[in-house]
């Protein structure tokens, strides 16, 4: 409950509305991204129990297997790969959650549903694809949308469902320690933590397992580690064939590129991960929103939040490393123009001031 007694979200009311009453008498798929995190996921699981509670058939499909260390949070809730349902995926009422576009979930949920009835997320860049969007890049995560939506309606809620958006909102704010982390943030994760989210599970779960090959990861990632832009970024990079080297999958990134934005002097940290045939994956993490990664990711056909974004890209292009460092130059100097401007404005601003104070 809202300390306030005001709705966490008042502005979705009546298209949240709609979005249940298109859901009747419809077998629901909520979908999440390709590479699913911890917001994906818990998003995924906790919709779909919370649908399933109001009477509605729901199961979750993702085109990538759930991540190890999020297994937790399923439960017995109908998860599925893409494979395994496609066929009897047709006719489903599709909820996308976490996918600041429809090409996130995977080119074939994309082309199983190409007109979802619901999208639900807080990226940035989302444009809203779905016949109802309720999109809020203010929120720290997308848990953090539903669990507000859970208890504007005073939907049921079991402890599964309140474990997994728990550690949707603790994975996407960097356990309370990112920008995005709110007031809100906090209120809510208490009324999930009442309603049987466990802090110290999802703790041990999240931070607690890691495997002997993460750390050979890791390793490898900090070995890589070079300072650009007269060390306001910092860039590592994974070589094609790493992960058969140390005993890992594409899942062992997560976390990685934090490594490099937490270097005293770094505004933006950025992963490279080299694939197959030429291709490329690229996360990037600023520091401060005004950096505007999502803008940088962009120009590569990619994405995401202000302070968080990323890119894939399908074919070698061997200046790529170049070109992104010069888009992130351009971003840090846009940046650096902005805040001279407004000091000088505040600068002006005060010396008027002093003006107008003086005695005729």
């Amino acid at each position: 409950m809202n300390p306030s007694g005001d709705p966490f979200y008042p502005e979705f009311a009546e298209p949240f509305q709609r979005l249940l009453a298109t859901l009747s008498g419809r077998k629901v798929a909520v979908v999440g991204h390709a590479r699913p995190d911890g917001d994906c996921i818990g998003s995924q699981v906790a919709l779909a129990r919370v649908l399933a509670a109001c009477g509605h058939e729901a199961v979750c499909v993702n085109s990538d297997p759930i991540p190890r260390r999020l297994q937790f949070l399923v439960g017995d809730t109908p998860f599925f790969a893409t494979s395994d349902l496609a066929g009897s995926l047709e006719g489903c009422a599709a909820i996308f959650v976490d996918c600041a576009d429809n090409a996130r979930a995977g080119e074939r949920l994309r082309a199983i549903f190409p007109a979802p009835v619901g999208n639900i997320d807080h990226h940035l860049s989302n444009d809203g694809y779905a016949a109802i969007n309720l999109v809020d890049s203010g929120s720290a995560a997308t848990c953090e949308i539903l669990a507000g939506l859970v208890f504007d309606r005073s939907l049921p809620l079991d402890a599964v469902a309140a474990q997994a958006l728990y550690a949707g909102i603790l994975t996407d704010t960097g356990q309370f320690r990112f920008a995005s982390t709110s007031r809100r943030s906090f209120i809510l994760a208490g009324e999930l933590v009442a309603r049987g989210a466990s802090p110290a599970v999802a703790g041990d779960e999240l931070y607690e397992r890691e495997s002997p090959g993460k750390l050979r990861l890791l390793q490898h990632f900090l070995g890589s580690l070079r300072m650009e832009c007269g060390g306001r970024v910092c860039l590592g990079t994974l070589t094609e064939g790493i992960f058969e080297r140390t005993g890992t999958t594409a899942e062992d990134t997560e976390g990685l590129v934090d490594y490099a934005r937490s270097i005293a002097g770094v505004e933006i940290g950025v992963l490279i991960e080299e694939r197959p045939d030429g291709a490329i994956k690229a996360s990037l993490r600023a520091k401060e929103a005004a950096y505007r990664v999502d803008l940088v990711a962009a120009e590569f056909n990619g994405g995401g939040h202000a302070c968080a974004a990323g890119l894939n890209l399908t074919s070698a292009q061997p200046d790529f490393q170049a070109r992104l460092i010069a888009s992130l130059s351009r971003r840090l100097a846009a940046v650096d123009e902005e805040n001279r401007q407004s000091g000088k404005r505040k600068s002006e601003s005060g010396s008027s001031a002093k003006q107008a104070d003086r005695p005729n």
